[in-house]
């Protein structure tokens, strides 16, 4: 088994996004990582620019896909994990835990009656720290709950692709107001992912740049530990527990959580049509 996987990144301003291509070697087996699908939610229209910067990259390289990897339902952008899978092959995996998010939302949107909340819609569900592979490469899914009740991080090598847990060092951690999130959860997944070694590779899923830096989206273990403006070493859980209430308790909802979530717990699809043969996605009004 290889140790050092290759990473190609992929931002998304719009959405602050980072996607990713993890893979062996060029010609190797690759996964891809919280790709984002396009969405004006102005017109209601989607299209695949970031996805086929994916694409293009995969087909560059003569990667063969295994795995499209979702951290979690994402409340930001809406997945292209579907379309990818129709471009490139691979199996659409999630932690096992999106159930309770399921089901969560299924009463939140008032979902079709026969919309599943085992996680059928994915073609696996990762159980907390269950071992698979990408080619030569050895990974582990590692359950890191508190953004949501279904966060995971994925292990590859000496890479570890973090979600919504970390961001970089200047701009600190996830919000934990979503329905099932807990901030004194994410504490303890937090130091889960800095129990390991310093030199370990951490790759963000977001960037909110401050104060006009380029967006970024790799640090290590030890940069966390010194400087994360959240959670470095010596802040202990009550406060962090009390900083990410009062911050989260000012934070607007994401411009798309309301389409994305719709989408992202189907796995990416879109709702089934209706008996016009178009698809519509919900508002609920004061719910949020």
């Amino acid at each position: 088994m290889h140790d050092i996987p290759q990473v190609e990144a992929f931002f998304d301003p719009a959405t602050g996004t980072v996607s990713y291509v993890a893979y062996e070697r060029q010609g190797g087996h690759a996964a891809l990582i919280d790709p984002v699908l396009d969405f004006d939610i102005r017109s209601g229209r989607t299209t695949t620019v970031n996805a086929d910067r994916m694409v293009a990259f995969v087909r560059g390289q003569d990667l063969q896909v295994d795995w499209i990897l979702e951290t979690h339902a994402h409340a930001d952008h809406l997945s292209a994990a579907p379309y990818l899978q129709r471009q490139l092959g691979g199996r659409i995996a999630i932690g096992e835990h999106i159930s309770t998010v399921q089901s969560t939302f299924r009463e939140l949107f008032h979902l079709e009656p026969d919309f599943q909340t085992d996680g059928s819609q994915f073609d696996h569900l990762f159980r907390a720290d269950e071992s698979f592979s990408i080619g030569g490469l050895a990974c582990h899914a590692l359950f890191v709950p508190g953004h949501t009740p279904a966060d995971l991080a994925y292990r590859i090598g000496d890479a570890v692709f973090v979600g919504d847990t970390l961001f970089m060092p200047d701009v600190g951690t996830a919000r934990c107001d979503f329905p099932g999130g807990d901030a004194a959860t994410l504490y303890q997944s937090v130091q889960s992912l800095l129990s390991l070694p310093d030199a370990t590779r951490l790759f963000m899923c977001h960037d909110y740049p401050p104060g006009g830096r380029c967006a970024a989206w790799e640090s290590t273990v030890g940069e966390q530990r010194r400087h994360n403006i959240h959670i470095h070493a010596g802040i202990n859980q009550a406060a962090f527990v009390a900083m990410r209430q009062a911050r989260d308790s000012g934070l607007a909802m994401p411009t798309l959580i309301l389409p994305a979530i719709q989408v992202n717990i189907r796995a990416g699809q879109m709702p089934p049509a209706e008996a016009n043969g178009k698809r519509y996605l919900k508002i609920p009004l004061d719910v949020f």
